[in-house]
């Protein structure tokens, strides 16, 4: 059996459906669903979905700590389970849904030599320009990503000891099917789609960071090549890392309207002023440095934006 945690949520979903596809389906979901009112229900991610079994996180949790799982010919743990809420104060929630439970299955992972591989985000970097797996480089700016930070620096301080696969992926700039219940949340490709669509516009900021009118610049990764990347590790020679999940190659906003245009068909980019606020908190580039990823074995090339995009509104 392969555990995916955060199994209805964006990247989960997809994971559980690529597994599927790979013809996979002795999995077992763990998330919680408490936001059924959502209009955007997030279980509706699992629609034609293959499982053998879904538990509540907390219900997972206390199953974990109890020892049910001691003999469960589990496989594999991909450990996506988190609150990605860049917007949460909630300094305890975070560590406790962030860290502590991540602490929890990596622990019972290396105590059953089961490979364990989990989301950590390119948020570790902060307003960093240089986007290299370092500590010199990784300077969060919200609890989120500091939260984050401190797992991989946990798995760091231990890692000596691991005889069995720990890999944890820092996620840059996801996007592609089943991320509507994410709402704010959500990527820029699902935003700029409801502005097209609804308005015939895009809009995005004015130059900044030196950067002109809708030219700076993110590192998009396309969601499915995510899930072969904790499929491929999870199955793989032992490994241990804390490693770049991006493309390695950064596009502009401008880039991303222009390939959903040719999607969803022609319209208007307005720029918009750059808010004066945001300087000391925005991101004005990102690219993952990705000769870890490689040197840890994943050779597979990326999803170009265009036919990512493509792909994201033909499911």
């Amino acid at each position: 059996m392969i555990i995916v945690t955060g199994g209805a949520g964006f990247i989960g979903s997809n994971l559980v459906h690529e597994l599927n596809s790979q013809g996979e389906d002795a999995i077992l979901v763990v998330d919680n669903l408490f936001d059924a009112a959502n209009p955007h229900k997030k279980f509706l991610n699992l629609t034609g979905a293959r499982f053998v079994d879904y538990m509540d996180k907390a219900e997972f949790r206390r199953a974990l700590a109890g020892g049910v799982f001691a003999k469960s010919g589990i496989r594999a743990i991909l450990h996506q389970g988190a609150c990605s809420n860049t917007l949460e104060d909630d300094g305890r929630y975070m560590m406790d849904n962030n860290f502590t439970y991540s602490k929890e299955l990596l622990h019972f992972a290396l105590q059953h030599s089961i490979p364990f591989v989990y989301a950590s985000t390119a948020a570790t970097y902060g307003l960093s320009t240089h986007f290299k797996e370092e500590p010199a480089n990784e300077r969060p700016l919200n609890i989120y990503g500091f939260s984050k930070l401190a797992f991989d620096n946990y798995v760091r301080h231990h890692q000596a000891s691991f005889s069995s696969t720990v890999i944890g992926l820092r996620y840059f700039n996801v996007y592609g099917p089943r991320e509507t219940h994410k709402g704010r949340m959500a990527s820029v490709i699902h935003h700029f789609t409801k502005q097209l669509r609804e308005t015939g516009a895009i809009r995005m900021f004015e130059g900044s960071g030196g950067y002109g009118n809708g030219e700076q610049r993110r590192d998009f990764v396309f969601v499915r090549d995510l899930a072969k990347i904790n499929m491929f590790f999870a199955s793989g020679d032992v490994r241990t890392a804390i490693v770049n999940a991006g493309t390695g190659k950064s596009r502009s906003f401008n880039d991303v309207a222009k390939a959903l245009m040719q999607v969803h068909g022609p319209g208007k980019i307005e720029y918009v002023p750059f808010p004066a606020d945001l300087n000391a908190r925005y991101q004005h580039f990102t690219e993952a440095h990705i000769t870890g990823l490689r040197a840890a074995g994943y050779t597979a090339e990326f999803t170009e934006l265009e036919a990512g995009i493509r792909e994201t509104f033909a499911a």
